[in-house]
């Protein structure tokens, strides 16, 4: 039995492991394109070999090592990003191992280098007031002011992702009784989020000014496509620029999409709706990933110490009866 090359393994994953048996989303597919991209272009420039040329047996543990080693050192990316790539190998590693199972051993070394751990900072949002700046940064006097401000007091209200609102179309909207919004989100789960009154009046008046097929994006670009990611990004950060100047707390913060996500999830929080219901509203996979924002907010952790009674006690401080302890305190 002739062995598969690199090229066809890598070929056969995309095409029929991804594609074809998992039906993997269009975001998997690029976040996997994007790492054997990376990869590649590493391969061929410490391996001297073009991408047809590479071997099975060339990308070994010590090699994906050093991948990984210039994705944080050369590349500068996030102990995060470093372990979302080396998830999308170890997904075409597994699937290696089941095709040739003469290379099953050499698929396990790589399979056994461990995701890194990373600190997880304060989830960061917005205030209330914060977001009310943003929203009015944009010039309504121009189609982009009027587009980008309909954008942005959308995603403040639902709290889409920025696949999620790129993506959105005309026929995703519902107006009336019970106005909502329908995507397709993380996960290829559909959920329904509602409009308040006064966000679906004004998103009704900028959809009334766009042409009306059902298939049309609701925040297009300037030449009527999708909107691309950087695109989205820019709308955040150049409006926030803007709106310091109105709320000059914005300027020690970093604006993105997901910063605004995660105001919306703080807004429904601060205002007693229950983590199950923001979990829902947000579409997230497990409650765990919602509990981050209890976390973070320090107004209901300082309303819980309020509760607190006073045990009595007089706190005395330790001392360690021997050295040895005493050397280990120390540390």
């Amino acid at each position: 039995m002739i062995a598969l090359t690199f090229q066809s393994l890598l070929q056969r994953f995309f095409v029929d492991r991804l594609l074809g048996q998992l039906g993997a989303s269009a975001h998997t597919v690029a976040a996997y394109r994007d790492a054997f991209r990376l990869l590649l272009r590493f391969a061929g420039d410490s391996l001297r070999r073009a991408p047809f040329e590479l071997r099975i047996e060339d990308l070994d543990a010590s090699f994906v090592g050093r991948f990984l080693e210039h994705l944080e050192v050369v590349r500068g990316n996030s102990a995060r990003t470093r372990n979302n790539r080396l998830s999308a190998l170890h997904a075409f590693f597994r699937y290696v191992a089941i095709c040739e199972p003469a290379l099953a051993l050499h698929c396990q070394r790589i399979l056994s280098i461990p995701s890194k751990r990373y600190e997880r900072g304060p989830v960061e949002f917005l205030t209330e007031e914060e977001t009310a700046a943003l929203v009015a940064a944009p010039d309504p006097g121009t189609w982009i002011g009027r587009r980008d401000r309909t954008l942005l007091l959308v995603v403040s209200e639902t709290g889409l992702r920025n696949s999620e609102a790129t993506s959105l179309r005309r026929q995703d909207v519902q107006f009336g009784t019970g106005a909502h919004i329908g995507c397709l989100g993380k996960g290829r789960k559909m959920r329904c989020t509602p409009l308040h009154p006064e966000v679906a009046a004004v998103l009704r008046e900028w959809m009334a000014q766009q042409r009306d097929k059902p298939d049309d994006y609701v925040f297009p670009s300037s030449r009527g496509g999708r909107l691309s990611s950087d695109a989205f990004q820019k709308i955040f950060s150049r409006h926030a620029i803007a709106a310091r100047q109105r709320c000059p707390s914005l300027a020690a913060k970093a604006v993105s999409p997901h910063t605004l996500r995660h105001s919306t999830a703080m807004t429904l929080l601060r205002r007693g709706v229950d983590l199950s219901v923001i979990a829902l509203w947000l579409g997230h996979e497990s409650m765990e990933t919602t509990q981050v924002y209890l976390h973070a907010d320090m107004q209901l952790k300082e309303r819980a110490l309020a509760y607190a009674t006073s045990s009595g006690i007089t706190p005395v401080r330790y001392s360690a009866p021997d050295p040895l302890l005493a050397f280990l305190e120390s540390l």
